[in-house]
């Protein structure tokens, strides 16, 4: 199975860039993880970056390949998050999205793991087979029948998360597959943060990729159809995407 991987993290219209992402691969694994951070006096960068660094070093130590295991390593993030904001009085409203995406490379499958509105995408042959839930306020509506799809993008409560790392106790909600994507090497794979599909709807990121020749030149689309969106709206997200495409051998 041929993998190309490429990257996008943009700076939007905020005065710093609080998203993080990052990857790891073994001969049999590849782990990548994707995060949005929150919390003013740098506590947003600094949890993003806390959870991708986490997450990866975890997983190289052991390859949690299992929804078990996947969903024990986002616990222990955010753990580590908490730590971190008690040893520091100036980090203690730090919190971040996360979304991890797991493959095991050898049998051919994926699974993937998230705690907040930082999404992952599964398409095959150019249509969309898979897409987390948001742990969010209009999440909640839509599953309700109170609000589209179209509504939530701009619904004044649309950044009303229910959980992210850094959340204490039951209130803390993760979501993890529970069984095994399987890869056919026809796939289009992307992990994202909410400064990307609140301005790309779902139609929209499948025709970019439709147009596109390569991975790299599909995100380069999804930037420019974000700025055109958020032309009006000066200081929008930061917006940060990692794409993989999937091929035969």
């Amino acid at each position: 199975m041929h993998i190309e991987l490429a990257l996008m993290s943009e700076r939007g219209g905020r005065d710093y860039n609080e998203d993080a992402c990052g990857h790891w691969h073994s001969e049999r694994y590849l782990c990548c993880v994707l995060a949005d951070g929150a919390g003013g006096h740098g506590g947003g960068d600094v949890a993003s970056k806390l959870a991708v660094s986490h997450v990866l070093q975890g997983y190289a130590n052991a390859p949690a390949h299992h929804p078990q295991a996947l969903e024990a390593l986002l616990m222990d993030t955010n753990r580590e998050v908490l730590a971190h904001r008690a040893d520091n009085p100036a980090l203690r409203n730090m919190h971040s999205t996360v979304v991890v995406l797991s493959i095991d490379l050898q049998e051919r499958h994926a699974l993937w793991g998230h705690c907040g509105d930082s999404r992952f995408y599964a398409f095959r042959d150019g249509r969309l087979a898979e897409r987390t839930r948001d742990h969010s306020l209009v999440q909640s509506l839509i599953d309700a029948g109170l609000l589209d799809e179209a509504g939530a993008r701009v619904h004044p409560k649309r950044s009303e998360l229910y959980s992210a790392l850094g959340t204490e106790g039951s209130d803390l909600q993760i979501s993890v597959s529970q069984t095994p994507f399987p890869l056919f090497g026809r796939e289009a794979l992307m992990l994202c943060t909410d400064g990307l599909w609140e301005w790309v709807p779902d139609d929209e990121i499948a025709a970019a990729l439709a147009a596109a020749h390569e991975p790299q030149a599909w995100l380069n689309d999804l930037e420019q159809r974000v700025r055109r969106a958020a032309a009006g709206s000066p200081k929008h997200d930061n917006f940060t995407a990692l794409a993989l495409w999937l091929g035969p051998d």
